[in-house]
């Protein structure tokens, strides 16, 4: 009796273990490797897909559109804001001016009329006696908008179309006084000719004699001469409105979103 009551416990416990775990069916085993084989050619190709790309490719940054440059050698047209005289100007004094015209490239007013300028001159020289003419070098280093927004600048003249008696003699922007070499030697010589007779009447009085009139005639004319050409040369003025024109000597990039920016005749 006890033997089969045990062989009955065992027959249950074998037979609740194979319903607890069934056994691997065929269609199982296909379904399980299709699906590691999806997965297997899927990462492949992610794979291929990354390593498809070019060596050292970054992504490209666009342009900003409010970013504009004014090129080197652009030429702006100026008026002064303020008199200019070497008869009293010092190296280091600042210049004050505003553009006359807008300055448009592209089709895009970059620069606007009545834009302030500030400069400040680099050199100064009187005219001399007898040669040498008077000089002015200016430099243009700001430039500021309207709106406030200014931007430093490198710049120099580069002509003087509104001054008439004088214009720019080098790359640098040096302005110079016209030559007036002629004109000194007719002072000199108006000078002569005045000293002489002025000599030539104070000696014949002075002495009463003829010889005392040509003494006087010569130190009359040394003196008339000499007058003339101690004295310096015509100073150089540059009036308020006066017409200068600016070149700008190298690239200078400006925000336009920082002023106010129209297409030109829009």
């Amino acid at each position: 009796m006890r033997m089969l009551v045990a062989v009955l416990v065992s027959g249950m416990a074998w037979a609740q273990a194979n319903t607890a775990k069934p056994a691997s069916t065929p269609s199982s085993i296909a379904a399980a490797s299709s699906t590691t084989q999806a997965q297997t050619s899927y990462g492949s190709k992610a794979a291929a897909d990354l390593s498809s790309a070019p060596a050292g490719a970054k992504l490209t940054e666009q342009p900003d559109p409010n970013l504009a440059v004014i090129p080197a050698g652009s030429k702006i047209p100026l008026t002064l804001a303020q008199a200019i005289s070497t008869k009293n100007a010092r190296e280091g004094d600042a210049v004050y001016a505003q553009t006359a015209f807008p300055f448009v490239l592209n089709d895009r007013i970059l620069v606007p009329a009545g834009t302030y300028i500030q400069g400040r001159i680099s050199h100064v020289e009187r005219a001399a006696r007898v040669k040498g003419r008077a000089e002015l070098l200016i430099h243009f280093t700001s430039l500021i908008y309207p709106s406030g927004y200014t931007v430093m600048l490198p710049a120099s003249v580069e002509n003087t179309p509104g001054a008439e008696h004088n214009g720019v003699k080098d790359k640098e922007g040096t302005i110079q006084e016209d030559k007036d070499t002629s004109k000194r030697v007719e002072d000199a010589a108006k000078g002569g000719a005045i000293g002489t007779m002025a000599g030539a009447t104070a000696g014949g009085v002075a002495t009463g004699g003829l010889n005392g009139a040509r003494v006087g005639a010569g130190l009359g004319a040394a003196a008339g001469i000499a007058w003339a050409l101690l004295r310096h040369g015509p100073d150089m003025r540059l009036e308020v409105g006066t017409s200068i024109e600016m070149e700008i000597q190298r690239d200078i990039p400006v925000d336009t979103s920082r002023f106010q920016t129209t297409r030109a005749g829009g």
